[in-house]
């Protein structure tokens, strides 16, 4: 029997929010293996959703620059070793400047404009994770960076219409879908793009809460828990948040009726400082 410790349910309390002696029996139902608690706490109801635990202590913040037209955007990760150095003009002066140099060339060379934000701020500075776009035919991608900095998004969308690009409401298309992506983080843009084992997982999970139940009705039941399931891990599927009445791609589709053409949303990337 493996030591079922105060810090493995600390952590499962938090990737589970279930209550602490519900996580320690858990626990030690599964012999220490935390999926396998995570999944016990999802059937007992306790748990409603597993959240990825998994960070890592960097500080910094997320660069974005984004190309006139909106025809490419980078995202840029700089890295620093406490929470002070990213409110330091200096450093965000430097992050805007990352951002542009990856916007304009793939492969810059940084090192000695690296070399003297470190002599200046005197703390350790290097590039992290960097995501470059080129948006494809009909594409326009655009972005929104969180007021903490520490959070940055970007959101290809499309039409088919390549005119239909160049209007202003196109563009705050893609910011806003890129802000619903920061508040509400999804983990594919489309249903399509879900592994099938991941579904299959939570269809599993649902038949063994509904044991007992007539098939019939087991089968509407999953279907209905599977529709929330993607609701909330699928940008298209997610409820806008400005109007929670209405979907991601309804919200699209509503833009698409003011320009006069059909938008979709084809792709986005998040990077937040610190999580893998």
């Amino acid at each position: 029997m493996a030591e079922i410790t105060a810090a493995m349910v600390g952590k499962l309390r938090e990737m589970t929010n279930a209550g602490l002696m519900n996580c320690k029996k858990a626990l030690a139902e599964a012999d220490g293996d935390m999926d396998k608690a995570v999944d016990i706490l999802r059937k007992k109801g306790a748990a409603t959703a597993a959240k990825r635990a998994a960070r890592d202590a960097n500080e910094g913040s997320i660069a974005l620059a984004v190309a006139p037209g909106g025809k490419s955007a980078v995202l840029v990760e700089v890295n620093c070793e406490t929470p002070l150095v990213p409110k330091n003009d200096l450093f965000q002066k430097f992050c805007a400047e990352m951002a542009q140099a990856y916007l304009n060339n793939e492969n810059p060379d940084v090192e000695a404009t690296r070399q003297a934000i470190i002599a200046k701020i005197g703390e350790n500075i290097k590039i992290g994770r960097v995501v470059r776009w080129t948006a494809a035919q009909g594409g326009l991608i655009n972005g929104y960076v969180h007021h903490d900095t520490r959070k940055a998004v970007i959101v290809e969308v499309g039409a088919e219409k390549e005119e239909t690009l160049a209007r202003p409401e196109v563009a705050l298309l893609a910011k806003e879908l890129s802000i619903q992506c920061v508040a509400f983080p999804p983990t594919a843009t489309r249903r399509e793009e879900v592994p099938a084992d991941i579904v299959e997982h939570e269809k599993t999970i649902a038949r063994e809460q509904m044991a007992g139940k007539p098939e019939k009705v087991i089968e509407g039941i999953i279907k209905g828990k599977l529709n929330k399931f993607f609701e909330g891990i699928c940008l298209v599927d997610q409820l806008f948040y400005k109007d929670q009445s209405i979907s991601c791609q309804k919200y699209a589709d509503t833009v698409g009726t003011q320009v006069g053409d059909k938008m979709t949303i084809r792709r986005y990337a998040r990077l937040a400082v610190g999580e893998n």
